[in-house]
């Protein structure tokens, strides 16, 4: 394919680190390309103290619920907190012979009682207490963030897995980098962290990835700005099978789950009398590119197709941001 006129130099070079879904096929209108840059890899490859709520239930509990809480709740539900990591105790629940609580997590590092220092074993059931818990929502742990949510004992698990209110993680696929933070966060932290990074303004901008040959596994990042939020474009190439390389394209909203519903994105490969296309809803930085990946919920496809498109090794992807009606 002819390659894209580029509006700069803002090239981003590559590092080393299913079927494939619905796609279309067909031969390409002649309309002219968006504005395009030459992109290249980027790189290879809390625990907060819970918030003074509780909330009574019936026996057995369920269900989550928000809003003020009265001090004798605060004072009921801190009668859970773990003495070494400051996080609830729940069921199953165990205590030291003298009767002191600690959480399963702190309790399996710990030799002796952090209260008394007496024995921890043998292990001696609390039925009361779990009764108790059983009666009571305790606050998401991500409260001091902003979380309001209280929740059955049976619940909290699952929420603080996937709360919108959890620290973020770095988005950068295939890095090293362990940092976290606010969502407000991390644009600061990419721009300071991984300057290598080029952002690129307006809703159809082109992706062009550099030297799709090299071996092994390989990412190319670039941010997409419009519409008042941040985009990240990432394209990955993985060996899933010995010998059998893949690419895989998609498009990440810097927000949350709910932001990212209200955006659509269209990735595209022309050239050479043929078309590849696909469109999603963009997914949040929370969610990441290894779950895409593994349910092959992005663009898919292999060396073959790379390189009916390419053009001396380069691969342009046309990228379409566009916002979805209410």
């Amino acid at each position: 394919m002819s390659r894209p006129s580029s509006t700069g130099p803002s090239a981003s070079k590559p590092c080393s680190k299913q079927p494939p879904p619905p796609q279309t096929q067909h031969a390409p209108s002649p309309a002219a390309p968006p504005a395009a840059a030459t992109i290249s890899a980027a790189g290879p490859g809390s625990s907060a103290v819970p918030a003074a709520a509780a909330v009574i239930s019936g026996p057995g509990g369920g269900g989550g619920g928000a809003g003020p809480v009265s001090p004798q709740h605060h004072e009921l539900t801190s009668l859970f907190e773990c003495p070494v990591c400051f996080d609830y105790v729940l069921p199953p629940i165990l205590q030291c012979q003298a009767g002191h609580l600690v959480c399963n997590q702190c309790r399996q590092k710990l030799s002796c009682c952090p209260t008394c220092r007496g024995a921890l074993t043998p292990s001696i059931r609390n039925l009361a207490m779990e009764k108790v818990a059983s009666a009571v929502l305790f606050p998401c742990k991500y409260a001091t963030t902003g979380c309001s949510l209280t929740l059955h004992h049976t619940e909290k698990p699952e929420h603080e897995d996937v709360c919108e209110y959890r620290p973020y993680s770095c988005p950068c696929p295939g890095a090293s980098c362990k940092w976290q933070g606010s969502l407000e966060a991390v644009m600061s932290h990419l721009m300071h962290a991984h300057k290598s990074i080029t952002t690129l303004q307006g809703e159809d901008i082109v992706f062009l990835a550099t030297d799709i040959n090299l071996p092994g596994a390989v990412d190319w990042v670039m941010m997409q700005s419009c519409f008042g939020h941040h985009f990240m474009l990432v394209l990955e190439k993985q060996e899933k099978f010995e010998g059998h390389q893949q690419f895989f394209a998609i498009v990440l909203l810097i927000g949350t789950r709910k932001q990212a519903e209200n955006f659509a994105y269209r990735l595209e490969l022309n050239g050479n009398r043929r078309r590849l296309t696909w469109e999603a809803t963009p997914r949040s930085i929370h969610d990441g590119v290894a779950a895409a990946i593994m349910n092959s919920d992005c663009l898919v496809f292999d060396t073959a197709i790379a390189h009916l498109f390419a053009d001396n090794g380069n691969l342009g992807i046309n990228v379409t941001i566009s916002t979805c009606c209410p």
